[in-house]
């Protein structure tokens, strides 16, 4: 009778979620058509027409997730940071997801732990904070003694309810998206749900992410001149991670970084060579840098610099290809370069962009308008710019944008996503000298993925020494080295301007 009463009332519970998203989904179907229906002449009372219709589907959308809860969380967060693709109202009216993670409660917890490790949390730790220091969506992180050891950790556990309503929860947003498609074929979003479907498994599987953490430690601990952190893992299972508890400041602390003396342009650089080591390295591509899971401390070792970037939760990984490394590499080269004609071939390679398709790809990958792309993205992007771009989407290019972001292969688009938060770490970082030193450090590791792919197809025709092979090689190495002697030189030259700037002072 217990098995029978458990399996009704999640019958009936399975029903009340599903009957949320579906009504809700209805009704805001219904809203847009007879909105668009009822289009008036006058222009500005259309666009608060409009606006008012996006309003009330944003907010009757907003309460489902939040009822829902699960993984509708997580879908409302990633919908509320793609301001480049859904109107200001939906974007704004989600935010508050951002804050709104569930927590699980103790008792939760320690049934999940005797579940699947056959002991209590007792028979783990010495000390163990019920209070989690840090919520997601997807998880929550309590701070921990271990046993025997006195050694601090972190304990990342999974929501124990997820496990029970995940399956049904992808099927609804697959259901979702697929139904909007059908409504409003010009707006097809279903790329959204299929990466998710893609994604979710590995994000929940916590076994995978401590292997990717340690993979990724030990790569970049070969890198010296690159101060990253990354917690040490104890051990993991499929919804329990014990880690090394590391804890720092988020790199838009400016107040901290700049009380301890850290430079902010430093801070820019370092995480730019990071994520380009990712991309551009034999290292698997983290892809989900936003804020909360990128910290910084001040180092405690006498080696510049003097500070350390500490990453966190690595449950979204992606192997780039070796072959879209290089085509990528020299799409970037073309950019910097501004060499449109390069731009378009690469473009082609790497996403099957066409000649019609191409303006707004150049725009997506740089988060620049095309017109600055073809002359020099190296500038700082401005408020004139911003509202440009705005105002593009406004006047068609949503539909355009989404349409292409539909064709692209799921790996560029994960590397887009990294590129924007990114962008958006950097931005937020406020520097001196803007994003020409970073694209000075993209050039240098584009220029080396180049040249690595030369020296491999010499080799590929024999030795070295032979006549040819040494002209080749002569060939690559000048122009490789001529790269770098620019790139040193201008380095130096806006060290010198940044020398002689003050950092800029934000107003609170």
């Amino acid at each position: 009778m217990v098995g029978l009463s458990d399996d009704l009332k999640h019958g009936y519970t399975a029903a009340r979620r599903s009957g949320r998203v579906l009504t809700t989904l209805l009704v805001c179907i219904n809203d847009y058509r007879t909105t668009l229906n009822s289009k008036p002449e006058n222009e500005e009372e259309w666009q608060s027409f409009l606006k008012g219709c996006h309003q009330r589907c944003a907010e009757r959308t907003r309460r489902v997730l939040e009822q829902n809860g699960s993984i509708f969380i997580k879908l409302g967060q990633h919908l509320s940071s793609m301001n480049y693709l859904l109107p200001t109202e939906w974007t704004t009216t989600f935010i508050p997801l951002q804050d709104r993670c569930p927590v699980s409660s103790y008792e939760s917890i320690e049934q999940m732990f005797i579940s699947d490790t056959g002991a209590s949390i007792a028979d783990h730790f010495d000390d163990f904070e019920k209070e989690p220091i840090g919520t997601a969506s997807l998880a929550q992180v309590h701070r921990a003694t271990m046993k025997g050891t006195g050694q601090k950790v972190a304990v990342k556990v999974q929501h124990p309810a997820l496990e029970e309503w995940v399956p049904l929860d992808l099927a609804l947003t697959r259901l979702t998206f697929s139904w909007l498609k059908w409504v409003f074929p010009q707006y097809d979003l279903e790329w959204l749900s299929k990466e998710m479907e893609s994604s979710l498994p590995q994000e929940l599987n916590f076994a995978l992410e401590g292997k990717n953490a340690m993979r990724t430690k030990e790569y970049f601990g070969r890198l010296h001149e690159i101060p990253l952190v990354i917690p040490d893992v104890k051990w993991g299972l499929k919804r329990i991670l014990v880690m090394e508890y590391v804890s720092g400041h988020r790199t838009d602390d400016l107040e901290f970084i700049d009380s301890n003396d850290i430079d902010r342009d430093e801070v820019s650089a370092t995480l730019a060579r990071i994520f380009n080591e990712m991309i551009f390295g034999d290292c698997a591509l983290h892809c989900d840098p936003h804020g909360g899971n990128i910290a910084i401390r001040r180092s405690i070792s006498k080696r510049k610099p003097n500070f350390e970037i500490v990453l966190y939760d690595h449950g979204l990984y992606r192997e780039i290809p070796k072959q879209l490394r290089r085509d990528y590499a020299k799409l970037w080269l073309a950019v910097i370069n501004a060499d449109e004609q390069a731009m378009r071939q690469y473009a082609f390679k790497v996403a099957g962009i066409t000649a019609e398709q191409f303006p707004l790809f150049a725009s997506a990958i740089t988060g620049r308008d095309y017109r600055v792309v073809t002359r020099s993205v190296i500038s700082i992007r401005s408020v004139q710019e911003k509202e440009q771009i705005s105002g593009a989407m406004g006047d068609g290019m949503l539909q355009q944008l989404v349409q292409l972001l539909g064709k692209v292969p799921r790996i560029i688009l994960l590397i887009l996503k990294t590129n924007d938060l990114t962008r958006s770490l950097d931005e937020n970082l406020h520097t001196r000298e803007g994003p020409v030193r970073n694209f000075m450090i993209l050039a240098r590791y584009c220029s080396r993925t180049v040249f690595r792919e030369q020296l491999e197809t010499i080799g590929q025709h024999g030795s070295v020494l032979w006549p040819k092979n040494l002209l080749r090689f002569i060939q690559a190495w000048s122009s490789y080295l001529s790269v770098e002697l620019k790139l040193s030189l201008y380095e130096y030259y806006i060290f010198i301007r940044r020398m002689a700037r003050p950092v800029p002072i934000i107003e609170p």
